[in-house]
């Protein structure tokens, strides 16, 4: 199919060949859905698990006098508003009050530096920062430093219900539809300025629709949320979801492996949203220790990280309870694809151990998937290529970048980035599985290697609690594969077994020819693995001629 524009190409990656049923509602529409039901919406749980309930009418009163305010300073549907905060109930609400008057919410990560910070608030454009007091000091110090950032008025915003909550007077109508622009996530990378992606209100409803749909969300069902609300996968499935049915949801200001399943018993929780990361805290903490029961609880829901086989399997073997595996970026809203939710567990066991990785599943009803070579064909099953997508969860665009678009969107589909290849079941079912980014692949003497699959090896040898495989520079093949290894606390820094262990389980130019310890593997908040950024520690050896019999 031949594309005459940028703009056409991203217009087709946004649609879906299947035809979906109408959306008929925004968020203005569903906000007033709340009017006058005592039903609880929100459990806001503190650090020290103190709870604050919060129900659909009197959130969407505080939504409303909320978006009075933003009105009184004078901003208009499609300024940008940044939110600058760890997990709170407020800042839920600044979120809906935003979209509800047709304004664009930027969350800021507080785990980024000044630099990414002033960039993230500078390149979206922002007129209004929301920070809660305990970041104030430093935010200010960044806006004031930095002359670029001088027309960006700073609100502080308390441990009290927010001064502005109760604001008089009166609410204009906004001009709002369903492509109406809601969120600029600015995606974490490695290296170079991180890219703002441009989700708009129908964005976070489709998915949020298709999610529901998968799991059977309803207005009896509670979720919680345990993972960071300024990425998409804490907003898109625990607080829009729940939401968009009535559903009702409990949030925590942050993840406890000590406190995870007593506020799930404490709240009658049936489903949580969590990353890979987290589910290795839980066996963990729990190592030695009787696993927690729960007669209401469902499944977790994983993703937005790599997953190995050996951390789903010891989880769901300690705990009893599945692990429904899936996918997605923030470019696609959150979730793309998902294993079924009620296979029986031989089948489910089946695809989440048998085949190297545990399979992200199959693609939701919000988009299509397939596995393209770089020309843009269709690649066969269980060929490697790049995942793509095209649906209606698929972003607007990155805000400001035409290049990254021009990169990303190619003959009408979006191009993640990440390698994977599909395995069909007995019914043609296709059954997708990620091997890596494309980009983090490993590339020794021409040959590319994914990660993925030598971290399944790393985190099963003998004394070792997580690892990962990592690409480092090497005069001989390129690049050459070492290990960078966190220990279990009683085992001692025995390299030479570990690296015994790999070469009996991996062919030589896979194997890792170098392990370094450290005291904790390099995450993004959300859980994804930074393997760049121990890259340098293996530069001793960028000399050395790793030959098969040493």
């Amino acid at each position: 199919m031949e594309f005459n524009s940028l703009e056409e190409k991203i217009s087709h990656a946004r649609s879906i060949s299947e035809s979906l049923p109408d959306l008929n509602v925004d968020f203005r529409k569903l906000l007033k859905r709340g009017i006058g039901t005592e039903k609880v919406y929100l459990t806001y749980r503190d650090e020290s698990q103190n709870r604050t309930e919060i129900t659909y009418r009197g959130f969407y009163e505080y939504v409303l006098n909320t978006a009075r305010f933003y009105q009184s300073k004078g901003l208009q549907p499609g300024d940008k508003i940044a939110t600058i905060s760890h997990n709170h109930w407020h800042t839920v609400v600044h979120y809906f009050a935003a979209w509800f008057c047709g304004l664009v919410v930027v969350p800021v990560n507080l785990g980024e530096d000044d630099n990414r910070i002033t960039y993230i608030l500078e390149n979206a454009e922002v007129k209004l920062v929301l920070v809660r007091d305990e970041y104030a000091e430093r935010i200010q110090s960044v806006i004031g430093e930095n002359e670029q950032l001088g027309n960006i008025e700073v609100v502080i915003c308390d441990e009290s219900v927010d001064s502005f909550s109760t604001q008089d007077g009166e609410l204009r109508e906004a001009k709002i539809n369903i492509e109406s622009e809601a969120l600029i996530v600015f995606t974490s990378g490695t290296t170079g300025n991180p890219k703002g992606v441009v989700l708009t209100q129908r964005n976070l409803l489709e998915d949020a629709r298709a999610v529901s749909q998968w799991y059977n969300i309803d207005g009896q069902t509670k979720m919680m949320c345990v993972l960071p609300i300024h990425h998409v996968n804490g907003t898109v499935v625990t607080m829009v979801t729940p939401f968009f049915v009535g559903g009702s949801t409990v949030l925590n200001k942050k993840f406890s492996a000590g406190g995870f399943f007593k506020a799930i018993e404490e709240e009658q929780v049936h489903i949580v949203s969590v990353v890979p990361t987290l589910l290795q805290y839980l066996t963990n903490y729990y190592e030695g220790k009787d696993a927690p029961g729960s007669k209401q609880f469902r499944h977790i829901i994983c993703g937005a990280g790599p997953l190995t086989v050996k951390v789903a399997q010891n989880f769901e073997e300690k705990f009893g309870i599945p692990i429904i595996h899936g996918y997605g970026l923030s470019e696609t809203t959150c979730y793309s694809c998902f294993i079924p939710v009620d296979q029986p567990k031989k089948e489910h066991n089946k695809w989440m151990r048998d085949f190297s990785y545990p399979s992200i599943g199959i693609p939701v009803s919000a988009n299509e998937m397939d596995i393209q070579d770089e020309q843009g064909n269709s690649l066969p099953e269980c060929e490697r290529g790049e995942i793509i997508i095209r649906g209606v969860n698929v972003m607007k665009g990155y805000f400001n970048n035409r290049e990254a678009n021009e990169s990303a969107f190619k003959n009408g589909w979006f191009r993640s980035g990440d390698e994977g290849f599909i395995k069909k079941d007995k019914e043609g079912n296709p059954y997708f599985f990620i091997t890596g980014r494309l980009k983090e692949l490993i590339i020794r003497g021409g040959i590319n290697l994914a990660p993925l699959e030598i971290d399944e090896v790393i985190n099963k040898a003998p004394g070792v609690k997580a690892g990962i495989a990592v690409g480092f520079e090497n005069d001989w093949y390129g690049e050459e594969v070492g290990a960078y290894v966190q220990l279990k606390e009683e085992a001692e820094q025995d390299e030479e077994a570990i690296l015994e262990y790999f070469r009996a389980h991996l062919p030589f130019s896979k194997s890792p020819k170098v392990v370094v310890f450290g005291e904790e593997l390099p995450v993004t908040s959300t859980g994804k693995y930074q393997r760049l950024k121990v890259a340098h520690l293996f530069d001793e050896w960028k000399e050395i001629q790793f030959k098969k019999n040493e």
